[in-house]
């Protein structure tokens, strides 16, 4: 596996950059506020791990989280500056082969979307993956949980798990809009994580890993073109 913080600039060559996107924001009573971006670490190392064209950049542990600022302690920077700072890392990044922006934040997705249509209307070789989920279990529930048992137990309060709002987000997404997490689930648990399991854990990420790859090879052929 290469990360930039292990390489200097003679020994890069020309490779894909991998950038884990995250956030730091509230995950409810029993998860620390980095797991999107512990989750997109990860499965970068994964696939940096299998593949020696890929290059690991320093995760960007910033993004788009205000429907948490109803909870003490969440960190964001908006969507408009998320979508700022992602069109210009990536324009900075032409001596790559090509770019694969890892998200592990829901969140971040809108200003994701913005920055990669400006990107490739500029021609620039990248893309965007994000590991999908339930829509019932969509922040701090079982997944979420079971990967970080997975990944750093010791993170894992297991005597404050608790059910959140199991509602699908669909129907949702209006009261959220609204008045953010706090509004629909007092806890900040969008799910269910009673149950979760570090074996399950690491079956999610496996598949996701897999999803991964397949993007990064996209990359690759595109490079090629």
């Amino acid at each position: 596996m290469t990360h930039l913080a292990d390489v200097a600039w003679p020994e890069l060559g020309r490779r894909i950059l991998a950038v884990p996107l995250g956030a730091v924001e509230q995950h409810g009573p029993h998860l620390p506020y980095t797991v999107d971006t512990e989750v997109a670490v990860a499965l970068c190392e994964r696939v940096a791990a299998q593949r020696k064209d890929v290059v690991l950049a320093p995760a960007l542990p910033f993004g788009s989280s205000g429907e948490h600022a109803g909870f003490p302690g969440t960190l964001s920077i908006g969507q408009d500056a998320t979508e700022a700072v992602l069109v210009e890392l990536v324009r900075s990044a032409d001596s790559y082969a090509g770019v694969i922006l890892v998200c592990g934040h829901g969140g971040n997705a809108e200003p994701l979307r913005r920055a990669l249509a400006t990107l490739r209307y500029e021609g620039r070789n990248v893309r965007a993956w994000g590991p999908g989920g339930s829509p019932d279990d969509t922040h701090a529930g079982r997944t979420e949980t079971s990967v970080m048992l997975a990944l750093r137990p010791s993170a894992v309060r297991l005597d404050r798990l608790e059910p959140g709002n199991t509602t699908p987000l669909p129907q949702l997404i209006h009261q959220l809009r609204e008045g953010g997490v706090a509004a629909v689930s007092p806890s900040g648990v969008l799910g269910n994580p009673v149950g979760a399991t570090a074996e399950e854990g690491e079956r999610i990420l496996l598949n996701w890993g897999n999803a991964l790859l397949e993007a990064v090879e996209a990359v690759a052929s595109d490079a090629m073109m």
